[in-house]
């Protein structure tokens, strides 16, 4: 590793990846062209993404730095915050609408949507949310053809913090606050509480035969942790589906 080059720890699924100045610097993947493209698009219609670099020198994938804390280390964020991630999100998904998705088919997912039609990160989860002088979304290496149902499904569970032992009616509050600033209509609001049981099963499904299968990271994620926590999530999440319909349809 070159002297001006510092590792990057904290991620659970990237390797090598590197900060050299005011870059990123990770491993080019099949798809990280259409992602650099994608982030372009973004960037164009208003939103605040790292910016796409290419390839360095080494073939690597270079974006943007983007300084500040993970909101990770932030949780549990206040109401004006959620709301305003929930705006971020919708932002997002608005401005995706105008790229065109992959044929899903030529797109590898780990937890592909049902009836894909939107570009989406996949992954925006307080763990890849920076916040600082600008609040910007990182690691966009997952993004790939989703819904938006899918994608705030995971985005609004867990910046609920809708996991095992959070007090339901304090989670519900969260979930609602992020769901309030995406604007979501009453369709929506009506298929996300399925839908988060959904997600959060799929998470744990996908742990858990890639520990069956030797499948990396997530075989090695599955055993330090992360399995147990999301089979507690799911079940979670469909113990409380009642607080979470009252929170986000029920007035």
């Amino acid at each position: 590793m070159a002297e001006d080059e510092q590792e990057l720890t904290g991620g659970n699924a990237s390797e090598s990846v590197v900060r050299v100045g005011h870059t990123v610097r990770k491993p080019w993947l099949e798809n990280s062209a259409a992602v650099q493209s994608y982030l372009g698009v973004l960037r164009s219609s208003g939103v605040d993404v790292p910016q796409p670099l290419g390839q360095d020198e080494d073939g690597r994938n270079v974006v943007e730095f983007v300084e500040g804390i993970p909101a990770l280390d932030q949780l549990p964020l206040g109401k004006d915050d959620l709301l305003r991630v929930g705006r971020m999100i919708r932002q997002i998904h608005d401005a995706s609408e105008t790229v065109m998705i992959p044929d899903p088919d030529d797109w590898t997912m780990l937890l592909p949507a049902e009836n894909p039609n939107l570009m989406c990160h996949n992954d925006l989860a307080p763990w890849n949310l920076i916040m600082g002088d600008r609040w910007v979304f990182i690691d966009w290496d997952g993004a790939g053809p989703s819904t938006r149902l899918w994608d705030l499904a995971y985005a609004a569970q867990s910046f609920g913090m809708l996991f095992d032992g959070q007090p339901a009616e304090e989670a519900a509050w969260r979930l609602r606050a992020v769901v309030d600033g995406y604007g979501a209509d009453h369709a929506l609001r009506k298929a996300l509480p399925a839908a988060m049981a959904q997600r959060t099963a799929a998470m744990f499904n996908l742990l858990r035969s890639s520990y069956e299968t030797g499948f990396q990271p997530w075989a090695d994620m599955y055993v330090n942790g992360h399995g147990e926590h999301w089979h507690a999530a799911a079940q979670y999440v469909v113990r409380n589906q009642e607080a979470w319909e009252q929170a986000l349809v029920q007035q």
